[in-house]
């Protein structure tokens, strides 16, 4: 047995060795015929959901800013998406099916993030209830001003109209692929949460007047985190309309965002595991309940109220998951021990025999000194 802990390269190697792990668990299921076509509907609907909680919780768990417009977002990537992948097929473009996938998808989630910028500018100058206001209308205003577009099915502004979906769309959509998508994001939201930029995010969150006093630029990394929350619902939405085929405006609705936040609530602000375990629970929990359609809300209301009374810092509060912690745990309990002990009492990972040769030395020292 090994007498040291894993390195951090031997870290990220088991993190990458358990993602692979797990996609060829999920291929396994696939192609073997376990599941069917609704199974794997659902897994595709996870895979959205954390998308969209995931880079919700980078707005309000890590930088403490409530907002209520994410399907905004959603929508906006989406529809541009979709769009896009029309445009492509009537110009007679020739393109992979999974490359155009990615491409209208990746143009989703930029268009998502310019709104994101231009929304954040005025918005994030405003906190607590007046952002979730400010937030709340501009999602709605994206759904009125989508159901009246032409390009989006609707009569035209002029007509004051609601407009029709969205149909046509190529199902580009791979579970396989969108897995991928899925754990990158993740990555990415989980290194910008431990970069320096998001201690700087945190800071913001725990204290807005000290941070600015330290030299962080408030407005700046306000406006980073809306911009990249934003680009992740984006993408969700891109691979929303190349999945279901459709689309309609009720997608930005104000209670399709706070089924979100509900979510992210649920597992814990600023805790991407407890993001991705209310994200797949969430969705799961009301297909269950099917059989029960009459109290199947009830039921979900119930749940959600007794999560918020015995746990209102949600199921994980901001506990992580780490699978190194717990390979470290199983295979170096007594080095784990020792250096937590270590931490403790301030030496720094030496062993006992040189921490007792150092106080011998100085108990030494100590004696001639006395002498003289």
């Amino acid at each position: 047995m090994k007498k040291s802990m894993l390195s951090t390269k031997q870290s990220y190697l088991i993190c990458a060795i358990g993602v692979v792990a797990l996609f060829g668990i999920l291929m396994g299921v696939c192609e073997s015929g376990l599941v069917n076509a609704y199974i794997k509907g659902i897994m595709m609907t996870c895979c959205i959901a954390i998308i969209m909680t995931t880079s919700l919780n980078l707005t309000i768990g890590v930088l403490g800013q409530l907002t209520l417009g994410c399907c905004g977002f959603e929508a906006i990537g989406a529809y541009s998406a979709a769009l896009m992948s029309k445009l492509l097929v009537a110009n007679g473009v020739a393109m992979d099916p999974t490359l155009r996938f990615l491409f209208t998808t990746l143009v989703g989630g930029v268009v998502a993030c310019v709104f994101g910028v231009l929304v954040g500018i005025p918005a994030l100058r405003l906190h607590g209830d007046y952002l979730a206001i400010i937030t709340l209308g501009f999602g709605e205003i994206i759904r009125v001003i989508i159901q009246n577009l032409k390009v989006a099915g609707g009569m035209g502004l002029d007509k004051g109209a609601a407009g029709q979906a969205l149909i046509g769309i190529d199902r580009l959509a791979n579970l396989y692929v969108v897995f991928w998508i899925t754990v990158v994001t993740v990555v990415l939201l989980f290194m910008f949460a431990r970069s320096r930029y998001g201690r700087a995010v945190k800071a913001i969150r725990d204290d807005e007047i000290a941070a600015s006093a330290s030299g962080i630029n408030i407005t700046y990394m306000k406006v980073l985190v809306f911009a990249i929350s934003a680009f992740f619902a984006g993408i969700a939405g891109g691979i929303f309309a190349q999945y279901i085929g459709s689309l309609n405006p009720a997608m930005a609705g104000w209670l399709q965002s706070i089924n979100y936040v509900i979510m992210v609530v649920f597992g814990g602000m600023g805790s991407l595991t407890g993001s991705i375990v209310s994200a797949i629970g969430l969705t799961i929990l009301p297909e269950l309940l099917r059989a029960f359609s009459s109290y199947r809300m009830l039921v979900y209301s119930v749940a959600l109220v007794l999560i918020m009374i015995f746990r209102p810092q949600g199921i994980f509060g901001n506990w992580e998951f780490s699978l190194t912690k717990v390979i470290n745990k199983l295979f170096y309990p007594v080095k784990v021990k020792e250096h937590g002990k270590s931490k403790q009492d301030g030496t720094d990972g030496k062993s006992e025999k040189a921490v007792k040769a150092g106080k011998s030395a100085e108990k030494a020292t100590k004696t001639k000194e006395a002498k003289a």
